[in-house]
């Protein structure tokens, strides 16, 4: 995922590689009824997406209103940012000064995408540094750099969520990169931070979720750091920055929180002794585990979360014991429902079907890979 380099950024590359939603128009909802409410899947490409291993169409985020965002990178092995509105259209954007070096993985990386629209990122320049924008619906750029991030190549600024309030957070690395928080205000003020315990090393610190579920209404913000044993815990900022709270699925070598309610409830995975993945949910002070019923027990297999939305349906992937990954919907009551993209490969770690978040009525997107290993967008509608 997104071009990022080794440490901080090899973490988030983790939360995407094991890491949408959608909210239906009454029309939508009509024809859905009609057809016995059965779930759908709608596959898409990005005009101009690349048709060679690793490239193609990778959505990132959605709002409620049923846009979806995400990048696509071409043949040129270059990324760019989309928009695809809820009848399907998709628009392509990068802002002022995205890389666009042939070959260099250069380019725009679109991650979230609130109810008003807005839509926050990251974008690598022409000389590999890291920076974060804003993207209004009217289609203007406002680019954001956090006092302290670094000048040379692969540091900078990691914008990483955008919530309904207009509240961003992300993280930067700094001249001896080392990652740290930040948040900015829609006055375009920004607060650093970092979690207790983060280490101070090289490519440790701390890093936050790359959701819009990633920072919620009140501005608590979630997130994980890297101590100084390269050892990845959860975190919970509280919406002043007075409060951390670290959450660390039982007996995990790393834990990576990737969800946020309104209501503060925590969603994630964490890694056990030998390497399988576990979902956890951390609500009122109480920590859950679960895994998918088909999730396979081996080295990489398991139940990876990528997103819960407001009403506490999970969303995420189980890698099965033939090392394939699927798609699944974890409902409030704990009942899993699993899924495929029509065309996605399997048999590999590296292939299958990724949903990334899940909206309000329940609808996700994310990504499935085919048997060329090109990347393709979907839509799980329930």
């Amino acid at each position: 995922m997104k071009s990022k380099i080794l440490g901080c950024i090899t973490a988030m590359t983790l939360f995407a590689a094991l890491t949408i939603s959608i909210r239906l128009s009454a029309q939508e909802q009509e024809q859905q009824a009609s057809s016995t409410q059965q779930p759908t899947i709608t596959e898409f490409n990005a005009p101009h997406a690349g048709s060679g291993s690793g490239q193609g169409t990778v959505p990132q985020g959605n709002n409620p209103a049923g846009a979806i965002t995400g990048y696509y990178i071409t043949g040129n092995n270059v990324f760019h940012g989309f928009l695809r509105t809820p009848d399907g259209t998709i628009t392509s954007f990068d802002p002022p000064g995205s890389g666009t070096l042939k070959g260099s993985s250069q380019g725009t990386v679109p991650l979230s995408i609130n109810s008003q629209g807005e839509i926050m990122g990251q974008y690598q320049d022409e000389n590999y540094l890291y920076h974060g924008f804003l993207r209004a619906p009217d289609g203007t750029f406002t680019t954001i750099d956090s006092p302290g991030a670094g000048t040379e190549a692969g540091q900078g600024t990691i914008a990483e969520n955008i919530g309904p309030e207009g509240l961003i957070a992300g993280y930067y690395l700094d001249a001896n990169n080392v990652c740290h928080g930040f948040v900015r205000a829609r006055d375009g003020a920004i607060t650093t931070f970092d979690a207790p315990g983060a280490g101070t090393g090289t490519y440790q610190g701390t890093l936050v979720t790359s959701t819009e579920q990633g920072i919620n209404r009140e501005g608590a913000i979630i997130g994980w750091y890297i101590d100084s044993d390269y050892v990845y815990h959860g975190y919970l900022r509280s919406p002043d920055g007075s409060t951390f709270t670290t959450i660390d699925g039982p007996g995990a070598a790393y834990t990576i929180l990737s969800g946020l309610t309104p209501a503060g409830a925590v969603a994630g995975y964490f890694g056990d002794a030998s390497n399988v993945g576990h979902g956890l949910l951390f609500a009122d002070g109480t920590l859950t585990t679960f895994d998918d019923p088909k999730a396979g027990t081996g080295n990489n297999q398991g139940t990876f979360v990528f997103n819960i939305n407001p009403e506490g349906a999970i969303t995420g992937q189980y890698t099965d014991a033939g090392n394939t990954n699927h798609g699944f919907v974890r409902a409030p009551d704990g009942k899993f429902t699993t899924f495929d993209a029509p065309h996605a490969a399997g048999g590999s770690i590296t292939a299958g079907t990724r949903p990334a978040t899940i909206n309000p009525a329940g609808a996700v997107t994310g990504y499935y890979i085919d048997k060329r290993s090109v990347n393709h967008g979907f839509l799980w509608t329930p």
